[in-house]
């Protein structure tokens, strides 16, 4: 049957894909040859072979799958039970059997005859796909798992062992004996064994059996695969699991959180001692003796060793971590036989304070640090030897002292530079990390910035410093060598200076949220090279450094003579690191402003998106409480955002809405705001400070023309935060008013008013009765929207209107009286009440005293 399925292949009158045609493309040409022949030769003596598809009782009754096969254009016949098994067996046809169990009696009597047996999720995919029916010797049920090559470790028990490999087969995987380079998952029952610590070498994922049975559970989802990374990530073999780990020598917090991550990674922990343990870990630069004798099934292993497990995301090999006692027998020994007292020891220490001596007068006499940290490949001038041997000055000038001072702290901040780079971004950015990346490319990039940039014009400039120091003489130009990269400081400084903070909270969420990279941190911060510092430490240093550069140069600037040239450059040079500076704190200002907006947008639901514009800026937040119906309900929370040429209006939130996402796996919390009306500060014509009486606290009001009114309209306010006082606040704000209409005299736009003139009160704001009548207004939503400041569409104006407006008059309003309907105020004006906003505005002012007439009639 195998053979004949071959030659029909070959001929192409079957659409039964055989795989193994493409296993001859690798024969000798020889046997290609001979390949051939023969099926020429088999074609013209043998009958020619169609496939057939056998549908085996339930597949039948699928309709799914008969127009799945029509579409593939294969006949198809009927079998509900083994005894029409014979009936179908002829020459002329090669019969594949789709069965939709194969668990059952009649899926094995066919597997016995070493039949072709597929499942419906494959006809269905080959369908889809337009393909023809896959070749298999095994049973396939479905291609979830095809491509994928699996071995096995760790099985003893050999049933569980059959049952999986059968289901890797049903499923189209393949299955090694051998762990080679071609094995895509190893499926693991334990964490130690040589086929394990070469996948973990490998980088290849180590699987539970859970993996395979899971998968086999979604068998009939379309266009499912089990290698895909949220569902396998799922079944992976944490680093800790079957161990049992104890901590040495680690402060309660460390210990702590080191237990903490260890149930996350699949172990557990023990009090020290506990013989249940697999594994003890211990603080190498604190412990140097364990407090009993370990057993010999006990692993006593370095920190190293555990976060090194949660970044490779694997357990490690415990051979490299050992830990080794600091005070062996041999040591204590040698120590216990050196007397303090002995006639030697004196001239010992004698020798030991000349040394010391003379290494410190070494170190006065160089200004060129050692160089013997390799930095790989980054940093060509850290590889350039230092021109140590070079003489200095006999007698060195105090000007001297400052350039030497400022080289070797320049030459210091290089090393740090190579240091962020060659210990953390590199790695960070290199492929085929084992474990998969541990931080995504954005979040790198975030972290980083500019820092190779800046790296790469530091080398520069102490490959420069360094030129001079060698070449010393007092006539030599230190500004020069600043003044000729300002422009590339300008470039490199503020991307990196203005979103340092961005920098170091994504340290601080990563560290937390994943694991692996708070194991990175952890391993890279102990290497000699980090002194003890954290990345967010190291990474502040380019902050820091422009500063500390101006000072050392006015420093310089001091013991340089007033006759020397290089006076002037160092003026130069100061000034334009200031400049640099300037620029630094206009730009993160600048995106400080931009931040702001940005919050501004998230916080208020419906917010324009034209607020965010690169001229606009935030000037402050008012927290409110409407007194009239302008711009909402009386009562009701509003937010007044100050921006310099308008502003933003918007009420409490009634409900919560959906949250807001800046960015893939980032969820913003839910809007608080309700966007009312954004406001050019142009529309404001008059700022009233309402004054402080029994019944009105803390008020003021708006006098605004908007350009779809014909008359004035009032808002008014009482300030609910103590932070700012009403007077400061009124004053920011007429102040912004006049520069957006270019006025010069400010203060004239303010007036103060009494409250009995524009019935404000805020003495029952937060009374009973008051929050019930609020209450009432809010389940009136189309009234309340029909009659609201701001414009509404003219058909749903009248739709809105209408109930209310028969009532009152007994017709609907025409279409002349459209500006007189949009000027009411809310429900409460058809209840006959007079609405602050309706009433005629005075127009004269006692500029002495600032109070508002009650007997005008408008206000121009």
């Amino acid at each position: 049957m195998a053979d004949n399925s071959i030659l029909a292949s070959t001929t192409g009158r079957t659409s039964l894909a055989d795989i193994s045609i493409f296993y001859s493309k690798v024969a000798e040409t020889s046997k290609e040859n001979l390949f051939i022949r023969c099926t020429s030769y088999a074609e013209e003596e043998m009958p020619q072979i169609e496939t057939r598809v056998v549908m085996v009782q339930e597949a039948g009754r699928q309709e799914e799958l008969i127009k799945a096969l029509k579409t593939i254009k294969v006949p198809c016949v009927m079998m509900d039970s083994m005894e029409e098994f014979e009936s179908l067996d002829s020459p002329e046809f090669e019969n594949v059997f789709i069965v939709t169990e194969f668990q059952d009696s009649v899926f094995n009597d066919l597997h016995k005859g070493d039949c072709r047996i597929i499942g419906p999720p494959v006809v269905l995919s080959c369908a889809q796909k337009g393909e023809p029916l896959p070749f298999s010797c095994c049973p396939l049920y479905c291609t979830s798992m095809i491509n994928l090559v699996l071995c096995f470790t760790g099985f003893r028990k050999k049933e569980e062992l059959v049952r999986l490999v059968t289901l890797v087969h049903h499923m189209g995987g393949v299955i090694r004996k051998d762990f080679n380079s071609k094995v895509t998952h190893l499926v693991a029952n334990c964490t130690q064994g040589e086929k394990f610590r070469v996948a973990v070498s490998l980088g290849t994922p180590i699987m539970k059996p859970d993996w395979i049975y899971k998968a086999w559970e979604r068998r009939n989802e379309q266009n499912f695969c089990a290698a895909i990374d949220d569902f396998r990530n799922e079944f992976k073999v944490p680093p800790f699991q079957d161990c049992i780990l104890s901590f040495l020598g680690f402060s309660d917090e460390e210990k702590t959180s080191m237990e903490e991550m260890t149930e996350m990674q699949g172990g557990n922990y023990l009090p020290v001692g506990d013989e249940r343990c697999t594994h003890l870990i211990v603080e190498e630069n604190i412990v140097k003796e364990l407090p009993f004798e370990p057993s010999k099934k006990l692993y006593v292993v370095k920190q190293e060793w555990f976060w090194g497990s949660i970044q490779m995301d694997a357990r490690s090999g415990e051979t490299m971590y050992l830990y080794e006692k600091a005070n062996t027998p041999e040591l204590k020994k040698s120590v216990s036989l050196l007397s303090l007292h002995t006639p030697n020891s004196n001239r010992k220490r004698r020798r030991l304070k000349e040394t010391l001596a003379q290494l410190s007068k070494e170190t006065d006499l160089s200004p060129f640090p050692p160089r013997n940290v390799n930095y790989g490949e980054t940093p060509k001038s850290c590889s350039k030897s230092s021109k140590n041997s070079t003489p200095v000055p006999s007698k060195q000038s105090a000007r001297w002292q400052v350039a030497k001072e400022l080289y070797q702290t320049e030459s210091n901040y290089v090393n740090i530079l190579a240091t962020i780079i060659q210990l953390f971004q590199v790695p960070l950015e290199e492929e085929g990390q084992c474990g998969g990346p541990i931080l995504a490319p954005e979040e790198i990039k975030t972290i980083f910035g500019s820092i190779p940039d800046i790296f790469d014009m530091h080398t520069k400039i102490k490959d420069d410093l360094e030129d001079l120091i060698i070449n010393w003489d007092e006539s030599k130009s230190i500004g020069d060598i600043f003044l000729k990269y300002s422009k590339d400081l300008v470039k490199t400084y503020p991307p990196f200076v203005n979103f340092f903070e961005m920098s170091k909270e994504t340290i601080i969420k990563c560290e937390k949220q994943k694991p692996r990279f708070h194991a990175f941190l952890k391993i890279n911060q102990a290497k000699p090279e980090c002194g003890l510092q954290s990345l967010v430490e190291l990474l502040i240093r380019p902050v820091q450094r422009l500063p500390s550069v101006a000072l050392l140069l006015n420093d310089l600037k001091k013991h340089t003579a007033d006759e020397n040239p290089e006076k002037s450059t160092l003026e130069k040079a100061i000034g334009s690191l200031k400049e640099v500076m300037t620029h630094i704190n206009e730009d993160k200002r600048k995106t400080e402003a931009q931040k702001q907006n940005f919050d501004v947008v998230y916080e208020v639901d419906g917010c324009p998106a034209n607020l965010l514009s690169s001229h606009r800026s935030l000037v402050q937040r008012v927290e409110t409480v409407s007194l009239s119906e302008h711009p909402c309900d009386r009562g009701e929370q509003v937010a007044l955002f100050l921006f310099n040429d308008c502003l933003e209006i918007a009420r409490k939130h009634h409900k919560v809405i959906g949250s807001f996402r800046s960015s893939p796996g980032h969820t913003r919390p839910a809007a608080s705001l309700k966007h009312i009306h954004l406001m050019p500060l142009s529309q404001i014509k008059k700022v009233l400070d309402i004054k402080e009486t029994e019944d009105c606290h803390n008020a003021f009001a708006l006098l605004v023309r908007p350009p779809t009114e014909r008359e004035n309209v009032l808002l008014s306010f009482q300030m609910t935060s103590d932070d700012l006082p009403k007077d400061s606040w009124l004053k920011m704000l007429c102040r912004h008013v006049a520069n957006t209409i270019c006025k010069a005299d400010a203060e004239n736009l303010m007036y103060t008013a009494d409250p009995e003139s524009f019935e404000v009160n805020t003495k029952d704001m937060d009374s009973t009765l008051s929050r019930a009548s609020r209450a009432i207004r809010k389940t009136s939503k189309k009234v309340t929207r029909a009659f609201s400041f701001f414009k509404t569409p003219k058909r749903a104006l009248r739709m809105a209107l209408m109930p209310s407006h028969n009532s009152v008059e007994g017709r609907s309003p025409p279409s002349s009286e459209k500006h007189a309907v949009s000027r009411l105020a809310s429900t409460s004006s058809l209840a006959g009440i007079q609405s602050p906003s309706l009433i005629s505005l005075p127009s004269f002012f006692e500029r002495p005293s600032h109070t508002l007439s009650r007997s005008t009639t408008h206000l121009i």
